[in-house]
């Protein structure tokens, strides 16, 4: 489908509200799904049923393609506008089957600073502004399922606590006919009680199946809301008359970051969603034994709050190709990719499959490989690096970048010895691509103060690295700029590859977090805080050792310190703290203090953002 390209280029929204798109029942037809396999949201979205995956099973995968960045800044490096510029190149120009997967972005970003994550320029998901605020509402129904399970939590804890209630009558008010509903009855099979109805347990069994016993003080799962609130990072609950002594300290995540987030990303189909969110670990109870949602009995109900937003949502690019939008899970706590049953229907549909995982290759594609690959079982063809010229002069040592400000003359004018100072970050997110064994490409995203000499400059250290950069125009140009390096890319697919996971899953915690560390971040060594030490202790006692390593870390450094740019080196890592997330499958060591609920900025993004009330079209969406 053609797009009108204007120089200078347009608002990313104007360019989206231009655009002539096909009907989804079009853009379905011409990668093989049919009506029946939709769910239909208006003309221009849809959900697509898993049934499609099982039909298409036999099917040989296409190419599977990951695109990441250097370590970001303000300045800004074009992730997803690479990503749906080099798809708009593979399927529009180069005539290949492509299909695009990303994330879906949260509404708190959207209306803070950052605005939105549709890509930008003539490289964009559209209908944009669908995508970036509600979509078809998987994001509500995760907050839905999370307040729900928060809920559950609170209400146990208060009615076990009524003096008025005893073991038979907390026994009789869950199990009300005499017979185990089914969160009860697998309860029963895990404590080794041999009995489906009350009429056959001891007194000692009533006790341990329906008395919890959780302890206030290990809770660690969060309410969440889709907005940036920060006054709501730590609140007090239990104050109302009839909830004396119940009181407690707690907060708010946004919904993005809730565990539940992480595993609709992470998950493989019905069963398995159900099986997960099941074993979400909320706390320990007063004898330090992890309790669970399965436990709480409310799993069954989160499911069903979750069932259709497990589907897909296939939308396109402004030029036509397809795109699946699904799950949008943090990358800084969590594994910060789209999901598997995204990719799984896609390279069954499509030749080549280009996805995207969150911030640089020492976070979301660290992940990408050792977790979702893992879950998915599938295997990534070629690793796309963005770069830009002015980012690597930030890590060069350029001047602070101040929003709203002019650009200081050193990213304005060329500056070699700045960009070559700059230009071991990039280096060392190749090298970490490396480790897994998949070949890497550099994309460089052009911005017009490039020059040919600082375009050069990157081209001939990379080749040094003996990889490929070649310099884009996507945002500016759509999917034509990006013709050379959809080019490149294909026969980086052909080149043979030697994946390898970073680490076994048999290694200690601490094992598995040091190499990451140490191989991943360039760090010297690790240092564990006591209460680090103590969640290492309990979780291997627990039988959770075994799961993947999800560090949470800040974006902005190699390292957990963001006032380090380009590449240090010789730095210890500190763990403060470890959580586990065993319904998504990982633990999540934190380094450093980490927001899961951002702030709004002293002048938001949300100033700009209205409706014309006459043609109904959204204004000053970006």
């Amino acid at each position: 489908m053609a797009i009108k390209i204007k120089h200078p280029v347009p608002s990313d929204i104007d360019i989206a509200q231009a655009c002539k798109m096909k009907p989804i029942l079009q853009v379905a037809e011409e990668i093989g799904l049919k009506e029946k396999d939709l769910e239909l949201y208006g003309p221009y979205k849809a959900k697509v049923h898993l049934e499609v995956r099982d039909r298409l099973k036999k099917r040989k995968n296409g190419k599977y393609i990951d695109v990441t960045a250097i370590t970001p800044t303000p300045l800004g490096e074009g992730k997803t506008t690479t990503t749906v510029g080099l798809s708009q190149a593979l399927g529009a120009h180069l005539k290949q089957n492509v299909i695009t997967c990303i994330r879906q972005p949260s509404m708190g970003p959207t209306f803070g600073i950052k605005g939105g994550a549709a890509g930008g320029g003539y490289s964009q998901i559209v209908p944009m502004e669908d995508f970036n605020l509600h979509l078809t509402g998987d994001i509500h129904a995760v907050s839905a399922a999370n307040n729900l399970l928060a809920a559950a939590i609170d209400a146990r804890i208060l009615h076990e606590r009524d003096p008025k209630i005893d073991d038979d009558k907390l026994a009789a008010a869950i199990c009300p006919d005499g017979n185990f509903p089914p969160a009860v009855q697998k309860r029963a099979n895990r404590l080794g009680i041999k009995a489906s109805k009350l009429a056959d347990l001891t007194a000692e069994d009533k006790r341990r199946l329906f008395r919890l016993d959780i302890d206030p003080a290990s809770i660690t799962w969060m309410r969440v809301v889709d907005i940036n609130d920060r006054l709501l990072r730590g609140i007090r609950i239990g104050l109302g008359d009839d909830e004396k002594g119940n009181e407690r300290n707690t907060g708010y995540d946004i919904a993005v970051a809730s565990e539940v987030m992480a595993i609709l990303g992470l998950t493989t189909g019905i069963e398995d969603m159900r099986e997960r969110l099941g074993r979400i670990v909320i706390g320990t109870n007063t004898k330090g034994e992890a309790v669970t949602a399965e436990d709480l009995g409310v799993a069954g109900a989160m499911t069903v709050l979750m069932k259709d937003a497990l589907l897909p949502n296939l939308m396109q690019t402004l030029e036509g190709t397809p795109a699946f939008v699904h799950a949008g899970p943090f990358a800084n706590i969590a594994h910060g990719n789209s999901s598997i049953v995204a990719d799984q229907i896609a390279l069954k549909l499509a030749d080549y499959v280009v996805t995207e995982s969150g911030f640089g290759a020492d976070i979301g594609m660290e992940k990408f490989m050792d977790i979702k690959c893992r879950n998915s079982g599938l295997i990534p063809n070629a690793v796309v690096l963005v770069a830009t010229v002015r980012a690597l002069k930030m890590h060069g040592g350029g001047p602070k970048v101040v929003a709203g400000r002019p650009l200081d003359k050193a990213y304005t004018e060329e500056n070699l010895a700045l960009l070559e100072k700059g230009m071991p970050n990039l280096l060392k997110h190749i090298e970490n691509a490396k480790l897994f064994g998949i070949p890497v490409v550099v994309a460089i995203n052009s911005f017009k103060y490039d020059t040919k000499e600082e375009v050069a400059l990157i081209k001939r250290l990379v080749e040094e690295a003996d990889s490929t950069a070649v310099a884009c125009s996507h945002w500016a140009n759509g999917g034509k700029g990006a013709k050379e390096i959809g080019e490149v890319v294909m026969d980086a697919c052909k080149q043979k590859s030697n994946f390898e996971f970073l680490y076994p899953l048999d290694w200690s915690i601490k094992q598995k977090i040091e190499t990451i560390a140490c191989k991943i971040y360039g760090a010297s060594g690790v240092d564990y805080t006591p209460e680090a030490e103590a969640k290492i202790e309990l979780y291997t006692r627990l039988g959770f050792d075994k799961l993947p390593i999800c560090m949470a870390k800040t974006h902005l450094s190699l390292s957990h310190d963001v006032a380090l740019k380009g590449r240090p080196m010789g730095f210890r890592l500190p763990i403060r703290d470890i959580r586990a997330s065993v319904g998504a499958g990982f633990l999540y060591p934190l380094c450093g203090t980490m927001r899961t609920m951002p702030g709004l900025p002293t002048r938001p993004v949300f100033y700009d953002v209205d409706l014309d009330l006459k043609t109904g079209k959204v204004l000053g969406l970006f």
